[in-house]
This record gives structure tokens, sequence and C-alpha cells, in this order.
């Protein structure tokens, strides 16, 4: 109870912020919107609490009534309130549980070909492709910033950068070892392959939550390849960075002007620099990453893509899904959607 007075007491003081003259300053008017945001869905759950709250007291009330007819309504009354109170103060205890402040940023997404040689180049540029469509299904922006392809027409390593209102809470189970069982296109004896992906994904990280020391980057150009008119490939516009005392190398190729290559690159280091910093915090964190990544063996492996029976399969929740053209394609909600399921469960029982 005491939480919810603190947070009801915190909205007000934003609205109150947020209403009074002088404005704010554009950074802090921002700030405060986004927290108003975050709130409002909040107070109006707890409003509907204590709206049912005083019908399930009205009703039991009404109870006591000489009458019979108006005992028997308000005992359906009572009945069916209990049930909408059930109901939303299960979504109330969610909402109060302390949310993962990357939840809300948006994300650099790596695939790289694992064990499988070629066959695995071919379905990571499938994933880099059902990545994209989700995407923008879900009305995001994904841009490739990073693609190194093969003669297959597959990729060797890919890098989207996906900008979204909460993509990081979506994309952030997708980290690990993906398994395709499949034949390939160079089989000519029609046997069954296994090849895998690794998918690493990294919550795009600010300015201040990152210090890089200019001294401690080489910056290398080159000409980029591939689609992207005349200049792209005649001009060295494309960016390698290394951060040298990690070893960390980012590239990026998909902008006309070496600057915006730059950005993007410099946005990517910062992402996995972050990502690094996270891991030696948290030992917990570290052994979370060590599982996304791997080491692209297949018997290590989150989901497993089986085309003979049209199946895929998350490990992790030991749960089926039997449309894999239709996931291929970006249809991967209902995975998404069951993993935020399990994830919700999980936090509630920690919290109870």
């Amino acid at each position: 109870m005491a939480k919810i007075d603190d947070l009801k007491s915190e909205f007000r003081s934003v609205e109150e912020r947020l209403a009074a003259a002088p404005a704010p300053a554009p950074a802090e008017r921002q700030k405060l919107a986004r927290r108003h945001a975050e709130l409002a869905p909040l107070m109006r759950l707890i409003d509907e609490d204590a709206r049912l709250s005083r019908a399930l007291e009205e009703a039991e009330a009404l109870l006591r009534s000489p009458e019979a007819e108006m005992r028997e309504l308000a005992a359906a009354e009572k009945t069916e309130t209990l049930a909408k109170l059930e109901r939303l103060r299960a979504e109330l205890r969610l909402e109060l549980l302390p949310k993962d402040p990357r939840d809300a940023k948006n994300v650099f997404l790596e695939v790289r070909a694992g064990a499988g040689g070629d066959e695995a180049a071919l379905f990571a540029a499938e994933l880099v492709r059902m990545y994209t469509y989700f995407a923008q299904e879900r009305g995001w922006r994904p841009e490739l910033v990073e693609f190194t392809g093969t003669g297959l027409k597959g990729a060797k390593e890919a890098t989207l950068y996906i900008k979204g209102e909460g993509a990081f809470s979506w994309l952030k189970f997708e980290g690990g070892v993906h398994r395709v069982q499949r034949v390939p296109v160079t089989e000519a004896s029609g046997r069954i392959h296994t090849s895998t992906c690794t998918v690493a994904v990294m919550p795009e990280a600010e300015e201040t939550e990152v210090e890089i020391n200019p001294k401690d980057l080489r910056v290398d150009t080159y000409r980029a390849g591939g689609a992207g008119g005349q200049n792209v490939n005649k001009v060295e516009t494309a960016i390698r960075i290394t951060h040298l005392p990690t070893n960390t190398v980012v590239q990026c190729q998909d902008e006309r002007s070496q600057g915006q290559n730059r950005l993007k690159a410099m946005m990517m280091l910062r992402a996995k620099l972050a990502a690094v910093a996270v891991e030696k915090a948290s030992a917990q964190e570290a052994q979370d990453r060590r599982r996304q990544v791997g080491t692209g063996e297949r018997s290590e492996k989150i989901r497993t893509y089986n085309f003979p029976q049209n199946r895929v399969t998350d490990h992790r929740l030991e749960q089926s899904w039997y449309n894999l053209p239709v996931i291929l394609e970006g249809a991967i909600t209902p995975v998404l959607e069951a993993m935020r399921k399990d994830e919700e469960e999980r936090r509630l029982k920690e919290s109870a």
C-alpha cells in the first residue's frame, strides 16, 4: 500500500511539474513526459481497483437487504466484481514489479553464422530477414548497419539496428544459438543437415553510460560493397572502429557518407562496451551473456527450426509452433509473447 501511495504522489508531482510556469527545460520536460507515460497506465489500474473495491463493499452491504430479490442481485454482482478484481490485481502486481530500465531501448541485433559452413550463412541471412520483417510489422525502423556476405547470398555476420519503443523488451529473448535442420540447397543426396547461427541482442547505450577515450580508438576507412549507388563503391565511406583496450571491433557501411557511418559505428561500439560493463558488474548477467553467444556448436541451442517437420521449438519453454515458413517471414510474435509471459510468471513467483 505504501508503494502505491508513493507512486500516486510521484504521479501528481510529475503532472504539476509538467503544468508549471515557466515550463521545464526541453530535456527535463522530455524526461517528465516519459515518466508520466510510464505511470499513467498504472494510475488507471489503481483507480479501477479503488472503484471495484467500492462496488464490492456496496454489493456486500446489499446482501444484508431484507428483500430476497435484492440479495440475489447483490450476490451475482459480488461474484462478478470479485472476478474482475482478481484479474485486475494480478495485472497490478505485474505492473508494480521493478522494470528493467533497458526494456524501452533500441537494440543492436547481431547475427553470425556458426557451425555448418555455407548452410549456416544462408540461414543467418534468413534470420536477418525475419527480424527485419518483424520490426517493420511492429512499426519499428530496422537498419542493416553491418553485413559480411558469402557467395551463396548468405551472411557470415550481420548487425541490425532496430529503433522502436520497447524493442529490447521484445527482442532480448532472441540471444543464443539458433539451430536449423533441413536439406541444404547444396546437398545433392537429400540428406538433412544441422547448422547453427548465434544471435546477440544489445540495448543501445547513451553517451553518458559509456565513456570512450578517442585515444583508445583506431579508425579505418574502406570502400563499401553491395547496393547503395556509385558513391558507396567508389569512395571510402565505410568505417571500421577498433577499441584497442578491449579489442572490440565494429563497422558500418550502410550510409552514403563517412560521417554518418562513423556515428552509427560509435553507437554500436557504445552498446557493445556497455554490454561488457554489465557483464563485469554482475556474475549472473555475465553467465546469461555467455549463454546468449555460446560457441555456435550444434549442442548449444535455444531454438530449433526443423524444416521437414514444419516445426519451430523453443527449448527454454519446451514449446513448439508448426508454421515455420510464416515465422521466418517475421511472424514471431506468438513465440516472443510466450517468452514474455514465462518471464512475467517467473518474476511474480520470485516477488511473492
